[in-house]
This record gives structure tokens, sequence and C-alpha cells, in this order.
């Protein structure tokens, strides 16, 4: 079968340049993605995720090292490498670059040969470093351990996001499974889709909350990450047939 086309976003305000790159980086069997600014780039990368992000570091409206900033605020692109490209000589912007965590820097001129050896160099180094830790999906005993631990791992996972808003691909990357197997698995484990799973594992920490003494309706929406009062009290009802204010009452008139 033939394997998936790495694909790459290029940023390259320099039109002949960019232009050379992107077509000897498709002849070297990768897909290319090229943009002019950072602007459109981040535009882009909003919405998808590249094997690898090359930037030049000098471009109007947003330079490199922004846009390296911006998309590292995104905890999916943790593993996304980044490579600088720029004709800058200063050694201090260099260390500034690595410093903030880019992955490695070219120097303009270069040979796109060499650019193209670091690309392979990162991609595979990536490759190797996930396939140590992603499990064997053809061992039954790790296929056994992931069923029974799953609950448990999906669990910290929402615990540990419970004040965003979760990014249900995310979730499901970070658990080494397409967000089909997860939707799958918490259908078989809970019998409830992926947003009303997520949505009642909240309320469920706000409940245990109440039980502890807070009273704070608004702390509670707050805390459990809802988008709004309103849309926490409509799905906390909705769930126990009361209102969050009514279930705290009923606490305190218990104790």
């Amino acid at each position: 079968m033939k394997s998936k086309k790495r694909e790459i976003v290029l940023i390259e305000d320099d039109l002949a340049l960019g232009s050379s790159i992107s077509e000897l980086l498709v002849l070297s069997d990768f897909n290319v993605n090229w943009f002019k600014d950072g602007v459109e780039a981040l535009f882009y990368l909003n919405k998808h995720i590249p094997d690898i992000v090359i930037s030049d570091l000098m471009m109007p409206h947003m330079d490199g090292e922004e846009l390296f900033l911006n998309i590292r605020k995104n905890s999916r692109f943790n593993t996304i490498p980044f490579v600088i490209i720029t004709a800058n000589i200063d050694d201090e912007v260099k260390f500034k670059q690595l410093e903030n965590g880019v992955n490695d820097y070219i120097m303009k001129p270069f040979r796109v040969k060499e650019l193209i050896f670091k690309i392979n160099n990162v991609l595979n180094f990536r490759k190797s470093i996930e396939k140590k830790f992603k499990p064997d999906p053809f061992s039954k005993v790790t296929i056994k351990l992931s069923e029974k631990d799953f609950m448990t791992s999906l669990n910290e996972l929402l615990a540990k996001n419970l004040k965003s808003k979760i990014d249900i691909n995310d979730l499901a990357n970070q658990l080494y499974i397409s967000k089909s197997t997860l939707d799958k698995r918490i259908r078989k484990h809970a019998n409830k889709n992926i947003s009303q799973y997520i949505r009642e594992f909240k309320i469920d920490y706000a409940i245990k909350l109440i039980n502890l003494g807070e009273k704070n309706i608004q702390f509670l929406s707050d805390e459990t990450g809802f988008r709004s009062l309103s849309y926490f009290s409509i799905s906390f009802k909705s769930y126990l047939n009361v209102s969050p204010s009514d279930y705290v009452k009923s606490i305190c008139v218990d104790k």
C-alpha cells in the first residue's frame, strides 16, 4: 500500500524563493501548502495540522517568530516540528529562536538538498519517538490493557482540562486513537456519545464540589468550563432533573 505523503506548511514571502522551494519539495514527494505571510498561514494552521512547519523569519504582517509563538499556544502543535529559515546571521537572533523552542534553523542561501535532509531527519526522529511510546495495535496484551485503562486515562485527561473547552480531536490524539474509535469506546463503556459524556463528567465534578460545601453557582460553572451560566444550569437540570440552586438548597437542608 502506498504510504501517505507527509505534509509541509511553507511560509516564505519571497515569491521566487518560495516557488522554487515548494516545487523542489513536491518533487521530493512532499505535499506542500505555501503561504506568503504568517497571518495567512496561521489562519490555515488553526484548522489543519501538518507534519512540519517551515517558515522564513523576517516577513511583513507576522514574522516567523510571532507565528511560532502563536501556534505553540495550541497543545495540538506540541509535537509538530518548526524550522526557521533566515538570512540574518546575527547569533543573538539565532539563539533567541532556539531558546523559544524552534526545532532547527537554516541559513540563506542554502541548498534545497540541505533543507530536505533536515526535514527528513526531524520527521524520522519524531516518528521514532511516537512509535516508542504509542501502544502496539497488534499486541493482544496492549489491547487488553488499553481496554482496561481506557476510561481511567480518559477521565484523567478530562480532569486536567476541566476548565477549558476540550477539543475532541486533541483528546483522541492524546489517547492514541481516532475520533470515531473514541466515540465507539465511550458508547460501549458508558452508553453515551462523546459530548454527553464530557458534559456529564463536568457536572459530576460540580456535584462533588457542592457536596463539599460550595454554594456559588457561577463559580461552579466557571470551574467546570461551561461557556455560560445558563448552559451550565440547563445541562445540570437535564442531568439531575433539578436546578443547581435547588440542588444546593437540598444539600444545605440535609446537612
